[in-house]
């Protein structure tokens, strides 16, 4: 099971893998980073993606569609896994982590178009995201 850090390893293992980072929705922090950020600023990047991530969470329509799939599953108290942004030169993924305490952590992950695979990584990040240990 990965801390942080070591969760933030394996995702720029990733290839075309950019920058990532942990970040708490709710508040805007980076619990941690690795690599580059979009914006030069890993902290105002944090706060950025934490607004696209509460936005999505938030809205009554994701949580609509959760509410009438099968809820024996154990669907997560946030109902979207993750959310993709393409850009003309990249890929930002936010991969939701459920957490046995508020569930709102994201894994961002900035991956460069060019290089990346956008399905391995959103496959990773899910992988991840399951395994990832908030201490």
């Amino acid at each position: 099971m990965p801390g942080i850090d070591e969760c933030l390893l394996e995702v720029m293992r990733l290839p075309g893998a950019r920058g990532a980072a942990v970040v708490d929705w709710t508040s805007g922090l980076a619990l941690g980073t690795i690599g580059e950020s979009p914006n030069g600023d890993h902290e105002a990047t944090a706060a950025e993606t934490a607004e696209v991530a509460r936005m999505t969470a938030e809205q009554p329509a994701f949580a609509q569609l959760a509410a009438e799939g099968d809820l024996s599953t154990g669907s997560p108290s946030t109902p979207v896994e993750d959310v993709i942004v393409t850009t003309h030169d990249g890929y930002h993924m936010l991969r939701f982590v459920e957490t046995a305490f508020d569930s709102s952590v994201f894994l961002h992950l900035w991956l460069d178009r060019s290089e990346g695979n956008l399905a391995l990584a959103r496959m990773r990040l899910g992988e991840l995201a399951e395994r990832l240990v908030l201490a």
